[in-house]
């Protein structure tokens, strides 16, 4: 008895040691409440739809707008009318530029089989014949390549960006719509299930090739072969999570970028900007990019969800706020899910040693989650 104690590990001392618990119990990060999950499953239908337009102009651009300097129209996707630009004009359309946002950020940030492609001799030997192919009638871009023969590579690195993102969101937008219609028929009825839903999507689509081609003059080019042997969860999931979830970008206007300031830090890997730490109050505040994810999505809120936010205490004074408060309890859904997929070990397991790396494992992801808005999104209602 004595020597099975000795080799049990000792009680967490972690300050989200509960978080742990609630894990290892097969719970999430998020309660499971009837409104809690009514709100995930809502605002994910929506952000489904959403990322459906999302994923596919990002596919357009990388395809059909290669190394085009001015795309004028690439938020069009192919699809250019007087009706379709006037209400461009108005604003009467899906806020694109938050993808690209998203895309950059990633671009950034880098990580991930992508990114360790892009610096690749095989990379360059890849993207040389299509860089060829779209200058060899423009002498100015001819010119330009040879005085920065960089140049015109790092573009393209940036359209796979958009290519590796958009193949991304392609599968979680049919995840959160699937996860929508296994709700309308009552499938879905908890945050755990939530959560085993998303999961098992990340999984059955982990090995999914991500392979990036362009069509010029009749001809195919493969920028990202598939003999690269970049895939799904490792190469965009894994890397969009750290991006997008964790770190983000600084937003202007709300900090300084002045080095004497001291407000941004010089270690992108302290950034915390990402959808995890952000506080809703600025949404809705010009030059905060996640503003124009909530405004896309109050357009396509189900009928249920709408309903409880109108019957908030402001009603839809503040339904941006709201749609982030929501937005980031279903992150926090999806983060729950990244974390039991990437486990060591099955949570549940009785090995004292498999115990002992997935509590490591699990307060690595804790120091992350520190300072995020974890325990706020735990009593909003």
């Amino acid at each position: 008895m004595t020597d099975t104690l000795k080799a049990l590990p000792p009680a967490s001392s972690h300050p989200l040691a509960p978080y742990i618990d609630r894990l290892k119990a097969g719970g999430a990060l998020l309660p499971d409440t009837h409104q809690n999950v009514m709100e995930v499953v809502g605002i994910l239908k929506s952000y489904g739809i959403v990322l459906d337009a999302y994923y596919r102009n990002l596919l357009y651009i990388s395809e059909h707008q290669f190394l085009v300097f001015f795309p004028f129209f690439k938020y069009f996707n192919g699809d250019v009318s007087l009706a379709k630009l006037l209400r461009h004009w108005r604003h009467d359309r899906i806020n694109f530029e938050y993808a690209e946002y998203c895309m950059k950020a990633m671009f950034w940030h880098g990580g991930g089989g992508l990114d360790a492609y892009l610096d690749t001799p095989e990379f360059r030997a890849q993207s040389q014949p299509a860089i060829q192919a779209r200058i060899k009638h423009n002498p100015v871009l001819l010119g330009l390549n040879r005085l920065f023969p960089e140049f015109l590579p790092e573009h393209v690195r940036q359209l796979a960006y958009y290519s590796g993102l958009g193949q991304f969101w392609n599968v979680m937008s049919a995840m959160f719509l699937t996860l929508s219609d296994r709700y309308d028929q009552g499938e879905i009825q908890s945050i755990p299930q939530i959560v085993a839903h998303i999961k098992a999507g990340l999984v059955a689509a982990a090995s999914n090739p991500i392979t990036y081609t362009v069509t010029l003059h009749d001809q195919k080019h493969e920028i990202i072969p598939a003999a690269a042997g970049l895939t799904f969860l490792a190469d965009t999931a894994v890397p969009y999570v750290e991006a997008v979830f964790f770190r983000g970008t600084p937003f202007s206007g709300t900090v300084s970028y002045n080095a004497q300031s001291h407000q941004i830090s010089p270690d992108q890997s302290r950034f915390n900007y990402g959808a995890l730490y952000a506080d809703p109050l600025p949404i809705g505040g010009a030059g905060i990019p996640p503003t124009l994810l909530m405004q896309d999505m109050r357009h396509y809120l189900p009928d249920y969800l709408h309903d409880i936010y109108r019957r908030g205490q402001r009603g839809e004074d503040d339904l941006r706020v709201r749609i982030c408060e929501t937005f980031q309890k279903s992150m926090f859904c999806v983060t729950t899910a990244t974390i039991l997929g990437l486990a060591p070990h099955p949570l549940d397991t009785d090995d004292p040693e498999q115990q002992r790396q997935n509590q490591v494992y699990l307060e690595g992801w804790m120091d992350r989650l520190q300072h995020s808005r974890l325990a706020d999104v735990q009593a909003i209602a």
